[in-house]
């Protein structure tokens, strides 16, 4: 096999929410496998640091400060990525975010945010970029972030676990819609990931607790999904469409699965075994 099928030289993505955590590991990635990278991310701090590591790797990049809720800032970012570096190849609807609390006690309003900042995003940023490269006819990459609260059930974040299952299924109609036109459309799904925000939060007996819940005995970093990105953006991912692949360190294939902390023995919940 040919490993430059491996390689993003000479492609340019566009990243969402870059800024930090996935989305800056993901931004991070790409550069690292030749790809030009547009940051887009509502911080412009963070949007600017993201572009400065790219390009002092020796990378090429654009900040770009955007609210990607809005669908008309977006799609002006997508006309500045395009101004500065000819087109859009790939595009990662990563944007996303939620909070805890049960399903009756949360207002229209929040409904709304949640709606705004997990499925819209998504939606708009198909929407802006998906055109451009049916016209420019090469094909292209859309990788949209999920999680695995899209294929489980979530008590105390409902809203959000229905967004990403709606993305889930809109991965699979926008890879049949956008197929004839050489555009793969697939979606990755997470469990925990140790981003800067989660790590802040996150004390040793929670990461303890990582060992024996997660089946490969840690949780996530980011670097991990910036992994499964390159590959789903790369050529080595030609013949893939949608699907979503699961990069969860294997919480999903347990389904309630857990090794004892103390005998190391595998257990179906809290101290249960299978009937």
């Amino acid at each position: 096999m040919d490993t430059r099928r491996a390689f993003l030289t000479d492609r340019t993505a566009l990243v969402t929410g870059a800024g930090a955590g996935i989305g800056k590991g993901i931004a991070l990635a790409f550069a690292s496998f030749g790809a030009r990278v547009a940051a887009l991310e509502i911080d412009e701090t963070r949007a600017r640091a993201t572009a400065a590591e790219i390009e002092a790797a020796g990378g090429q990049a654009l900040a770009l400060v955007t609210d990607v809720r809005d669908g008309e800032a977006l799609a002006r970012a997508v006309a500045a990525t395009v101004e500065r570096f000819g087109a859009i190849d790939i595009l990662v609807n990563n944007v996303g975010g939620t909070f805890r609390a049960p399903f009756l006690d949360v207002a229209e309003k929040g409904w709304d945010a949640i709606v705004r900042t997990n499925l819209k995003t998504v939606l708009h940023g198909t929407r802006a970029v998906a055109p451009g490269m049916i016209a420019r006819g090469r094909g292209g990459s859309i990788v949209n972030i999920v999680s695995i609260e899209g294929v489980r059930a979530a008590p105390l974040y409902a809203a959000y676990a229905a967004c990403k299952a709606g993305i889930i299924n809109f991965t699979q109609s926008m890879a049949l819609e956008l197929g004839p036109h050489r555009i793969r459309v697939n979606a990755i799904a997470p469990d925990i990931c140790l981003t800067e925000g989660l790590a802040s939060l996150v004390g040793e007996a929670e990461r303890a607790r990582f060992e024996w819940i997660v089946p490969l005995g840690r949780a996530a970093v980011p670097e991990d999904i910036a992994g499964a990105a390159v590959f789903l953006a790369s050529d080595l991912a030609g013949y893939v469409t949608g699907v979503t692949l699961h990069v969860d360190g294997g919480t999903h294939a347990a389904a309630g699965w857990y090794r004892d902390p103390g005998s190391g023995e595998w257990i179906l919940g809290p101290g249960r075994r299978p009937a």
